[in-house]
């Protein structure tokens, strides 16, 4: 029986990805990969057979049942398993459902953090979620409900933190305004939204929940994180064009 690791691929450039994870990358048997992994990561598992597993809104995906069933089985078949996963594999991840499943079945797992968007979101912008004498608490929500999943209502957490950091919430933006809106937060809090966060076409858009259904209506195909608070007040738009090209390959 291999092993299988649940590895971060973080938020997109190569060079934020883990010395570990290069290092698994390049020894494992089977990499099962998330849909937003870029050609240039899958690269590093050069002897690597590669699994396309990922899921993304609005586009057919692969069922997490299904993903946790072949995990196991690739235990049984290769002796080092990659589960590739864009960020954080524990942040909005699903990855307890597929550590579970491993643990069920006798399969040895281990973990590999990743940088999370909302991290490297922060770094584009050059500012602190928690910024001295501005914000105490950062809340980490999604609005996003998995099929045969309960209704949790994230917008508590959203409204009691000083920054919140909004997954996978610009598809619904209409509905996060809304709820955030009727939850106390003031229409007129400033808004920055990241696409492609730490990519070289990574854009920042800003303003304000009231206007954020605007901003995401106007975003591209790319994953975008949305950030509410006073620590992004000041912060400047970016196009695409203005961003500085980063390390292109790791070899």
């Amino acid at each position: 029986m291999g092993r299988v690791y649940l590895v971060g691929a973080g938020p997109g450039a190569i060079d934020l990805l883990t010395v570990r994870a290069t290092r698994l990358l390049a020894a494992a048997d089977i990499v099962f990969h998330d849909a937003l992994i870029d050609d240039d990561v899958l690269a590093l598992a050069p002897r690597a057979e590669k699994v396309a597993v990922g899921k993304r809104c609005g586009a057919h995906s692969t069922s997490q049942r299904f993903i946790n069933k072949r995990l196991v089985d690739a235990a049984a078949k290769y002796r080092l398993v990659v589960r590739l996963k864009g960020g954080d594999p524990m942040m909005f991840g699903r990855a307890q459902e597929e550590i579970d499943a491993l643990a069920e079945a006798g399969v040895d797992v281990e973990v590999v953090p990743g940088i999370t968007a909302a991290l490297a979101a922060s770094a584009d912008l050059k500012r602190s979620l928690t910024r001295r004498g501005v914000s105490r608490s950062v809340a980490f929500v999604t609005p996003r409900i998995g099929e045969g999943e309960d209704v949790a209502d994230w917008t508590h957490a959203a409204a009691a933190a000083d920054t919140v950091a909004i997954y996978m919430g610009a598809g619904d933006a209409i509905a996060v305004a809304r709820a955030l809106i009727e939850q106390g937060r003031p229409p007129s809090t400033p808004v920055a939204l990241i696409e492609n966060a730490s990519r070289p076409d990574r854009v920042v858009t800003v303003g304000t929940i009231a206007s954020l259904p605007t901003l995401a209506a106007a975003r591209g195909n790319g994953p975008a994180l949305i950030v509410i608070g006073e620590v992004v007040r000041d912060v400047a738009a970016q196009p695409a064009t203005a961003v500085r090209p980063r390390v292109a390959a790791l070899r």
